[in-house]
């Protein structure tokens, strides 16, 4: 498929439950390196990403909606969903400044991203910011039929400690692929808060491949490998709570990451070309088309007046580009009104909304 190293590259041998793990320091730009520019896909992705984890949940709304929603056209009837998972996306976003900045993960970063996970939506009255104080469960109406209760309130701090203690290698050095896939499972075991811990909990493994230095774009997400084997997600985690099987987690999560990059870089490419022979078939038109283009890259649903202020030209230039662009069959309108008009562009969504249907 390329003529780089492969996106990634694991041995992974289990024998009397001791792990052998190999990962080269290829690996660190495994993604990024394989990519003229990552940042070309950080808004889409970091937004599929979102949508993707959102909808495990059983969040209704797909990346177009959310796309839509950051420019003020929320579809009718998914306001509620939209809201959770943009606040998913706000989540993200504070949590890689942070890390960008010089903090470390911490308890206190993990309940400020969770402040802003379940800042607006249906979790927004379940103690946003806070570690429980009252027992919460898994499955069931109540502890007593619950498929899985917690660790109840009153350890859950000693417990976030004890992970937050494992998450700075304390007692000893753990590999970070390794790292986030442990943390996972612990973090969704003790289930800190009222609401939000599954989406928090994959949040946990993107903050932790970018603060150990392995990815250097926030480019690789497994939620799509995650939500495409939703019951054998569930099911290995029960089984590392009830049974301690963690070989069969920990294959199940490297398996995840092997898939995601590949299919990352696949997509990435599949775009890139799109990108290009659009290009070609825009070389003789005006500046302002190409601009416009190029802008569709990065924010593939646009408004005129957000449009304007992208590509720096009056608000007529816009329109007669986006005319332009409608003709050629590249974009297409989406809300099918006279104003506040949003423009798709029409391919590159159908290549991202793959896999990205409400469960």
């Amino acid at each position: 498929m390329h003529s780089g190293p492969e996106p990634l590259h694991l041995r992974i041998t289990f024998k009397e439950k001791c792990f052998f793990f190999k990962c080269p320091e290829s690996y660190k730009e495994f993604f990024s390196s394989l990519l003229p520019d990552p940042r070309i896909f950080l808004y889409t992705y970091i937004r599929k990403e979102a949508v993707l984890s959102s909808q495990i949940e059983g969040t209704q709304s797909s990346l177009s909606d959310l796309l839509r929603h950051e420019i003020g056209g929320t579809p009718g009837g998914f306001a509620e969903d939209v809201s959770e998972v943009s606040c998913y996306v706000d989540a993200m976003e504070h949590g890689l400044k942070l890390l960008a900045d010089g903090h470390p993960l911490s308890l206190r970063m993990i309940r400020e991203i969770h402040a802003r996970l379940l800042a607006n939506g249906r979790g927004s009255a379940k103690q946003p910011g806070e570690f429980k104080r009252s027992q919460n469960w898994i499955g069931g109406t109540r502890p007593g039929n619950a498929r899985f209760v917690p660790a109840p309130p009153d350890l859950t701090l000693d417990c976030m400690g004890a992970l937050e203690k494992f998450l700075h290698n304390d007692p000893i050095t753990t590999r970070p692929l390794l790292k986030a896939a442990l943390a996972h499972v612990q973090f969704e075991t003790i289930h800190p808060f009222l609401d939000g811990n599954g989406r928090l909990g994959r949040l946990l493994i993107t903050f932790i491949l970018c603060a150990e230095g392995m990815l250097s774009q926030p480019l690789l997400y497994l939620s799509l490998h995650f939500k495409r084997h939703r019951e054998t997600y569930y099911e290995l985690l029960q089984d590392v709570r009830l049974h301690g099987d963690w070989e069969k987690w920990l294959t199940f999560f490297l398996n995840g990451v092997i898939e995601t990059s590949r299919e990352a870089v696949a997509t990435a490419r599949r775009l890139l070309d799109l990108f290009e022979n659009d290009r070609v078939r825009l070389e003789s038109e005006a500046a302002s088309v190409l601009r416009l283009h190029a802008a569709l890259q990065t924010h593939p649903i646009l408004s005129t007046s957000a449009a304007a202020k992208r590509i720096k030209a009056s608000q007529p230039t816009v329109n007669l580009a986006f005319r332009k662009l409608t003709a050629l069959g590249l974009i297409h309108e989406v809300t099918g009104g006279n104003y506040g008009r949003l423009y798709a562009y029409t391919h590159y969504l159908k290549i991202l909304n793959e896999d990205g249907e409400p469960l």
